[in-house]
């Protein structure tokens, strides 16, 4: 009685490995490039919570009956105020959105978010202005992403 031994040969074990190397290099550039997704989707994230927390202190403002430029305390915060709507200086929008300063930062005049491990920062912002006037809101532009 004589046992055969049923395996794989080395040509088809070259061969599958060749295939999955194959896939790798053509799969491996496609997950590379997730960074600068993540970083888009995360900039966009913030631009609408900035502008959620830009109509939510609105409401609160008129809400309370404040003067137009009065200040308002959003979760024990205080949040400048400018024609009825948070201010783009420091301790306006920023102090009501709270976000993580080590992923974004801000910059004046009109408050410039920025996520900060970017290669180029000042491509991968957007720009909240605050209201002109007491008749109109404050804008929050259109992400830049082309630097993210």
């Amino acid at each position: 009685m004589t046992k055969e031994t049923r395996g794989f040969t080395l040509i088809e074990l070259i061969v599958v490995i060749l295939i999955l190397g194959i896939l790798a290099a053509i799969a491996a550039p496609r997950f590379i490039d997730l960074t600068g997704q993540a970083r888009i989707a995360a900039l966009n994230g913030l631009r609408a919570a900035v502008s959620s927390a830009a109509t939510l202190a609105n409401a609160l403002t008129v809400a309370q009956g404040n003067s137009a430029n009065q200040a308002i305390t959003v979760e024990g915060s205080p949040v400048l105020m400018t024609n009825y709507y948070p201010s783009s200086a420091s301790g306006g929008i920023d102090a009501a959105v709270r976000f993580d300063a080590a992923t974004f930062s801000t910059a004046a005049p009109a408050m410039t978010f920025r996520v900060t491990a970017a290669p180029t920062p000042a491509s991968c912002a957007f720009l909240y202005t605050a209201a002109l006037s007491t008749t109109q809101p404050a804008s929050v532009a259109t992400a830049t992403t082309t630097g993210c």
